[in-house]
């Protein structure tokens, strides 16, 4: 069956066009469509805007090292002309080699950089100092795992720190927040952390029994 047009003659067809009308449920399923589009493209927008923040703040870091070589060789290259002109013939390709060993070096400390940065590596001095600073945080009575990420050009922190067991709930909850505090001050691009206060054993008891098949 097709589509039918209330009234008949031209008035009857240009009245049916200006009034609202629905055309389900095509309508409705091309919405939908349309709608599934709008989130994927905001969703490729969102991982590409993701992408390029990693790669420039690994850009940054590259350029810094290659402005650092480029003082150093053309400190050689003065050497290496003043060493012409003194008249040691050797000067020149020595130097040329010696600028081609500092590229190299550049290149191979630059592309480290940039995929570290890629794979979310942290400095393990960066840990560390972590784990430093939750052990002299009043409270802490042992530090567990400690997990530091990069999200964009900032860090983000997930630790595991012993309270006493005899701490009620919000005492617990004071010390985490303590720990959060002095991680934000030791670790300069910290955003944030999430610590996770466990109760000291105590007479063997196992507080993760629970999970011991899950990890």
């Amino acid at each position: 069956m097709g589509h039918h047009h209330h009234g008949r003659g031209p008035l009857g067809r240009i009245a049916h066009l200006l009034r609202p009308h629905s055309h389900e449920p095509a309508g409705r399923v091309d919405r939908e469509m349309e709608s599934a589009a709008e989130g994927m493209r905001a969703l490729w927008i969102s991982v590409g805007g993701l992408g390029l923040t990693t790669l420039v703040q690994a850009a940054v870091a590259a350029d810094g090292l290659h402005a650092r070589a480029d003082g150093f060789t053309s400190l050689a290259v003065l050497a290496g002309a003043a060493g012409v002109a003194a008249g040691w013939r050797w000067a020149d390709p020595v130097v040329g080699l010696a600028i081609t060993a500092a590229i190299l070096a550049v290149l191979r400390q630059a592309g480290r950089e940039v995929c570290h940065r890629l794979m979310d590596a942290v400095d393990p001095a960066l840990v560390d100092r972590a784990e430093e600073t939750l052990r002299g945080t009043p409270g802490v009575l042992g530090v567990g795992a400690v997990r530091l990420r990069w999200l964009g050009h900032r860090l983000r922190a997930e630790c595991e720190v012993v309270v006493d067991h005899r701490a009620s709930a919000v005492e617990a909850h004071a010390v985490a927040v303590a720990a959060e505090h002095a991680l934000l001050h030791a670790l300069p691009r910290l955003h944030g952390a999430l610590v996770h206060a466990d109760p000291r054993p105590v007479g063997g008891a196992d507080h993760h029994a629970v999970l011991a098949n899950h990890r």
